[in-house]
């Protein structure tokens, strides 16, 4: 193959290789010395090859680029009216759809609204097209994973590689600049089959992931936007499909208090932290009304209460779904209306692009109001840029191919692996293994190889991959037996192998759990247990073990691994996630030591029992003994538990003391005596009767490693309410990440906002500060706060 050939198939193929790496990919042809100079320029004219032409505005063309919506020195709503003002009726219907048409007349090209990246870049969604320059992206773990991290300054940072990466393939033609994610619904049924999408089971920690990660993506431009995010689903979304019920006919019954509670809380948080530029209505209903269709839902509170700056879109086909299969309206032209008078401006589907104009013939539906819709997704579009000419003269326009799959962008999703893993046993200690004594390692198990497995759902094409038995390979010699064909894991024609090798080797991992095929969108598991036959695997190849046998779980969902717990023959029990395209060098660096475990669980491991006659359907959070409901997440459920919520092991062991903390914080009435309801510890305040601007308790926390490894300790902070039984056990109100070297002691900060973090939620959906004393707890320590009105004495409801 002639050299210059060879040239672009490696540029294009490796686009993150520096020019050294591409001469050592090619030194064997014979033109391996040709000039660096010449090498650079046939780069350089790879990378352009496929640049994207202005989406509008361009200035080539005298005509439309003269017009005012072009004119970046006006403010972008003048741009806009003046936009909408020039747009036959049978235009604006065509750009209300995801693949939203060309304007040929005023210079528009033709965009597609649906891309993905919850995780990195991803091929999920028609927005995004993986080959030729741009061949893969950075695939980090899985959110779920990501979230064990309980780390904000991460989240952050993965959403800058990824809208690095993002606007990247924008440039080159490969991608939108429109990305619908993050999933920030909570994950409050452990067989749902996205709960791995998800941050948790915490409301807080959900809403802390969502601002994290959307200011990464959105960048910290002012008004303008690197990538316009979207969180979703909005809301009670997290039912797929159980037990003949799917997420197109379901009708998730809510009480406000859970609704304000729980189910909200993050998007809220998205929205006024994060300020998001769009939020995703879900299919399902809410007490009986579409989401899509709900102007409570998406005007009154989405845009109204929470003052969303962005648009509003529905999830794919969401409109038709509510009209085709739950029947909500006898038409399609009012299925069309109801969508955009309740507030939605977007449609992921052709629905309203078929019958909006029909719609506005019939009276159902003014122009004002399709005007409206438009006028939020324009000005999105605007803030990006899009509207601003060639692409190559705006704030990051020059990124490119060179700037995707970068080894810094690859160590980040190593590094985000490292912290992730969580450590749930560990007796002995068995782990970390050593380098003199564990020299021979049986690696065992259906995940044991992984690759694709390890990314988890909506992810993309990664850079590379780094199996656990690579991983491993590169610490000790390795014997490898699947054990398994895969996780279904329905006979045992593979076990004798398996059993050999761990009866050779100096240490046994068993790499098991689940994928894709067992839990995913559209499928939710039917219970927590391993799949098929693994357990069994375990247990033979445990008792066989020639040294220690360490059992490390690839899921998104928790596993009832009791058996494993308590088995005194296997040593450690790790839990990986989906730990994304390096999972595999990751979860090598814990078992050996190399990483010191830091992640924590962000939700209740429950055992089998639990699910046994408990329906997903079922949407309340609070226990009810009435009824034998058990609750949901370890706010509110008091049963048996495998591992809890912040369940998380070390290698070194961490002792906290509270340094300072108030003991009596005064909350002021915003000049009205108000109250709430009684309740046995006393009374409860309503949070909009209170200043709560800069209402924080400010703590200092000693953390003191008191062993021999140097360690990251992730502090969780907990506090229990004095409100009475529609209040929480528990609930978490702040958590701190602090590296801490061995024998040694630092002081953390922590800053607690009382209204946001301090208060409960009333079974009428209203939001407290209870009165009394809240008891924080921080590991084993606990520290008694009194919140007391400002004005005290006879307190009128």
């Amino acid at each position: 193959m002639p050299y210059i050939l060879l040239l672009f198939q490696y540029h294009y193929k490796y686009p993150h290789w520096s020019v050294s790496q591409m001469k050592t990919g090619i030194a064997t042809t014979t033109m391996a010395s040709l000039p660096q100079t010449i090498i650079l320029f046939l780069l350089l004219l790879g990378a352009f090859a496929q640049a994207r032409d202005p989406f509008a505005c361009d200035s080539k063309d005298a005509k439309t680029s003269s017009l005012p919506f072009c004119k970046v020195s006006m403010p972008i709503p003048n741009r806009v009216t003046d936009l909408l003002g020039r747009l036959t009726m049978q235009e604006k219907v065509r750009l209300l759809v995801n693949n939203a048409a060309a304007v040929p007349r005023l210079g528009i090209k033709g965009y597609e609204w649906w891309s993905e990246a919850l995780h990195g870049v991803s091929n999920v969604g028609p927005g995004t097209k993986f080959g030729g320059a741009f061949p893969g992206a950075t695939s980090f773990p899985q959110v779920i994973t990501t979230a064990a991290s309980f780390n904000a300054t991460l989240w952050e940072a993965i959403g800058r590689v990824v809208s690095d990466e993002a606007r990247a393939m924008y440039n080159g033609g490969a991608a939108g600049l429109t990305y619908w994610s993050p999933n920030v619904n909570i994950f409050r049924d452990p067989r749902w089959g996205r709960g791995q999408e998800t941050p948790g089971e915490d409301p807080v920690l959900a809403g802390t992931y969502a601002a994290s990660y959307v200011k990464g993506l959105q960048g910290n431009n002012g008004d303008r936007l690197k990538v316009a995010a979207c969180c979703k689903h909005f809301t009670a979304y997290d039912l797929d499909n159980w037990n003949g019920v799917d997420r197109f006919h379901f009708n998730a019954k809510v009480s406000k208090q859970d609704i304000e509670d729980t189910f909200d809380v993050p998007f809220k948080m998205c929205v006024q932290d994060g300020n998001v530029a769009s939020v995703m209505c879900s299919y399902n209903q809410v007490n009986g009304v579409p989401t899509c269709a709900d102007p409570n839902l998406l005007k009154r509170t989405i845009r109204g209460q929470w003052n969303l700056n962005g648009y509003i879109v529905s999830d794919c086909d969401s409109v038709g779904v509510f009209y085709n299969t739950q029947h909500y309206t006898s038409t399609p032209e009012e299925a069309a209306a109801d969508a955009i008078k309740a507030g939605l401006d977007l449609d992921c589907g052709p629905f309203l692009a078929q019958y909006t104009e029909n719609a506005v013939t019939r009276g159902l539906l003014k122009e004002a109001d399709v005007n409206s819709a438009l006028a939020n997704t324009l000005t999105v579009q605007m803030r990006l840029g899009m509207f601003d000419g060639e692409p190559s003269a705006q704030p990051f326009g020059n990124l490119g191919p060179k700037d995707v799959c970068t080894p810094a962008h690859q160590e980040l999703a190593l590094e985000a692996a490292r912290q992730g893993i969580v450590l749930l046993n560990n007796r002995g200690p068995s782990l970390p293994l050593s380098h003199l004594r564990h020299r021979t390692v049986a690696v065992i198990g259906p995940n044991s190889n992984a690759t694709v497995t390890m990314i988890g759902n909506y992810a993309g094409v990664a850079c590379a991959y780094t199996s656990p038995l690579q991983g491993i390979g590169n610490y000790a010699k390795t014997i490898h037996q699947m054990g398994c064909a895969d996780v279904a894991c329905n006979d045992d024609k593979l076990f004798i192998g398996a059993i050999n090798a761990a009866r050779q080797a100096d240490a046994t991992v068993l790499v098991m759990g689940l994928d894709q095929s067992i839990e995913a969108e559209f499928r939710d598991r039917t219970g927590l247990l391993l799949p098929g036959r693994q357990q069994e695997l375990v247990s033979k190849v445990a008792m066989a073990s020639k040294g220690p046998t360490i059992l490390v779980l690839m899921s998104g969902g928790p596993i009832d691994v009791s058996f494993a717990k308590n088995d005194p023959r296997i040593g450690a029990i790790l839990w990986a996630g989906y730990p994304g395209q390096a999972g595999g060098a990751a979860i090598a660096d814990v078992l050996y030591g190399t990483t010191n475990p830091e992640g924590k669980l962000p939700m209740t491991w429950y055992p089998q029992e639990y699910v046994s006659n408990l329906p997903m359907t079922d949407m309340a959070m609070r226990s009810s003994p009435n009824r034998n409901y058990p609750g949901r997440t370890y706010k509110f459920y008091k049963g048996p538990v495998v591992y809890p919520f912040g369940h998380g092991l070390s290698y070194t062991n961490f002792v906290h003391t509270i340094a300072s903390a108030p003991k009596v914080v005064t909350v002021p009435l915003d000049g009205h005596r108000h109250s709430g309801n009684a309740t046995i510890s006393g009374k409860a305040i309503k949070v909009n009767h209170v200043r709560c601007n800069k209402l924080s308790v400010g703590i200092q926390v000693d953390v003191k490693n008191t062993g021999s490894k140097d360690g990251t300790h992730t502090m969780l902070v907990f506090s229990k309410p004095p409100a009475g039984h529609w209040a929480p056990q528990k609930q978490l109100v702040a958590f701190a990440k602090v590296h801490v070297p061995a024998r040694s002691q630092r002081r953390v900060g922590i800053n607690i906002h009382v209204c946001k973090f301090l208060s409960v939620v009333d079974r009428s959906g209203v939001r407290r500060i209870p009165t009394g004393v809240h008891n924080l707890h921080i590991g084993g320590v606990k520290h008694s706060l009194s919140l007391q009105p400002a004005t005290l004495g006879v307190i009128k409801s």
